[in-house]
């Protein structure tokens, strides 16, 4: 990475979005007009063991390749339960997390004021916001297709936090473990047999919820065309459009719209 600083636009309102995976650590300041990244993101890779103190120093490295405002907030996805800051679960990422103020933790890395988010949450909320659910009222549900599948329920443009629809119990088993994309890939299921699938899935989902919209992300979303217009729903049901940015940009969001005490 260049020791050159990037500096963010200061002439709109802006906020700093955090993606914390398993393999990567990434980040940008994000223009909350139009939700785009206000100077290029930065990636540095997730330390090895990913314990708090590692990865909140990678936060701060991250943060320190910008030159930004020191009242700026800071939103962190995580990929993990996150309950009043404290994360409850750990995929990915050490078990010592397990119990972590999040955002404690990553505050005294950077000095900053920040809100910590899953990251299925802030991705579906920057789809509300930015991207495919846009101007959409009425209850949103996005969930992300990857190694396991995420959630996000979005009522009426308020986030309704760590919903966890992928282990719904379908037909006995979790519901990730046969309709997740890492499912597809690992018993080399064809579209059509995938997308029987998450006919299952979808319709127990809207069953449950009746949402006004679903949209659907994780990097398989690009192959849309192949598995979407094959499902028999009656909610209308759309790809992604923001896919890798939407984590950093749900996080800024998130991070400008969230009081926390003093």
């Amino acid at each position: 990475m260049s020791d050159q600083k990037r500096s963010a636009k200061k002439h709109t309102p802006t906020a700093f979005g955090i993606d914390i995976g398993g393999s990567g650590i990434k980040g940008a300041p994000v223009n909350l007009e139009t939700g785009e990244f206000s100077a290029g993101r930065v990636r540095i890779p997730t330390p090895l063991p990913a314990t708090p103190d590692a990865v909140a120093r990678t936060v701060a490295q991250v943060i320190d390749a910008f030159h930004l405002p020191p009242e700026l907030r800071v939103g962190v996805t995580f990929p993990a339960v996150i309950l009043h800051g404290v994360a409850q679960s750990a995929a990915n990422v050490d078990p010592s997390w397990i119990g972590t103020n999040v955002e404690t933790a990553v505050a005294r890395a950077t000095g900053r004021s920040v809100v910590a988010v899953n990251d299925a949450d802030a991705a579906g909320y920057a789809e509300t916001l930015y991207g495919a659910a846009r101007n959409n009222a009425g209850v949103v549900i996005v969930v992300t297709l990857g190694t396991g599948i995420g959630s996000a329920i979005i009522v009426d443009g308020v986030l309704v936090p760590n919903t966890e629809l992928g282990h719904l119990e379908i037909d006995g088993h979790d519901a990730e473990s046969k309709a997740a994309d890492s499912a597809r890939e690992r018993e080399g299921l064809d579209w059509a047999q995938w997308s029987a699938r998450l006919q299952r899935y979808f319709k127990t989902v809207e069953n449950l919820f009746w949402p006004d919209l679903i949209v659907v992300g994780g990097g398989v979303s690009k192959h849309h065309a192949m598995f979407l217009p094959l499902l028999d729903l009656r909610t209308k049901i759309v790809p992604a459009e923001l896919r890798n940015a939407a984590g950093i940009v749900g996080a800024a969001a998130l991070a400008s719209r969230t009081t926390r005490p003093d």
